[in-house]
């Protein structure tokens, strides 16, 4: 009767990921390729969300963001990289903002009466640099066309999500079925060095596959994505990982059930982000 009744939970578990997921990817996928609009509204949206979780762990460590001034600056940085171009107006372009704002944020921990202002600043301008710099990054990466042209282009982060996804895949088979050497265990004991080179080699075929086949677009440039992005992906996750850890939680929040929060589906892009933002301009 025990065995019935946890494979019971295990379908209505399983069935609660696989409609969430399934929400989760079509949100993605429409706010991602419809429009600038509803790109730049889904990863503010996202970017704020995430924000959130990481002021709560923050919380969870000790510390005592100062959540007013960090949402403030959060928004007038996410919107510096909002292409003016397809705007169509100039108003936030004021990129010596950017040099400001950490400043003004220790302004405000100098007139605070919370202990410990100097780590409650750094977690403010760290969730900053966490949570919402790399989907604002995403902002410039979207508007690049190779040849140096400016228009909306998701197909560059499109591919990156697709390569993302395969690391990820991949290296879940390659763990299930020859994982035994534990990569760190203390901080992510299910990851396993087989699987993370699994997933780093048919990611690399799958960068072909997605530059040829699928976007048809730079095959040099997708080749380099697909060995840059796992190692990259995985190390986002593992950073998101030991900051769970360090807080004792397991999930970032709960905002998809059997999924968790913002930063859990998104800590590999996290990470990519910055780093395709560079290649991307040095490359088209």
């Amino acid at each position: 009767m025990y065995k019935i009744r946890q494979m019971a939970l295990n379908i209505k578990t399983l069935g609660t990921r696989a409609l969430t997921a399934l929400v989760f990817v079509s949100v993605l996928l429409g706010g991602l390729l419809w429009n600038y609009y509803s790109f730049t509204i889904f990863f503010f949206i996202v970017s704020m969300l995430g924000l959130n979780e990481f002021y709560k762990i923050a919380d969870k460590l000790g510390a005592k963001p100062y959540r007013g001034i960090g949402f403030v600056s959060a928004l007038i940085i996410y919107l510096l990289f909002v292409n003016t171009f397809l705007l169509g107006c100039g108003v936030f372009n004021f990129t010596f903002l950017i040099a400001i704002l950490p400043f003004l944020i220790f302004a405000v921990a100098l007139f605070s009466h919370r202990d410990h202002p100097v780590q409650n600043t750094f977690y403010t301008i760290g969730g900053i640099i966490y949570a919402v710099v790399p989907f604002a990054l995403l902002n410039e990466v979207v508007s690049i066309v190779p040849g140096g042209l400016v228009a909306f282009n998701p197909r560059i982060i499109l591919g990156t999500i697709l390569l993302i996804w395969s690391n990820d895949t991949f290296a879940y088979l390659g763990g299930s079925l020859f994982g035994k050497h534990k990569m760190i265990e203390r901080i992510s004991p299910g990851k396993t060095w087989e699987g993370t080179f699994f997933g780093f080699a048919m990611t690399i075929v799958s960068g072909y596959i997605v530059g040829k086949y699928i976007l048809q677009s730079e095959l040099a440039l997708w080749l380099i994505l697909g060995a840059a992005v796992p190692v990259l992906a995985t190390t986002g996750d593992l950073i998101e990982s030991m900051l769970k850890r360090q807080a004792g939680i397991k999930d970032s929040g709960n905002l998809m059930p059997g999924h968790g929060g913002i930063l859990d589906r998104f800590d590999s892009l996290i990470f990519v982000s910055p780093f395709l933002f560079v290649i991307v301009k040095l490359i088209a």
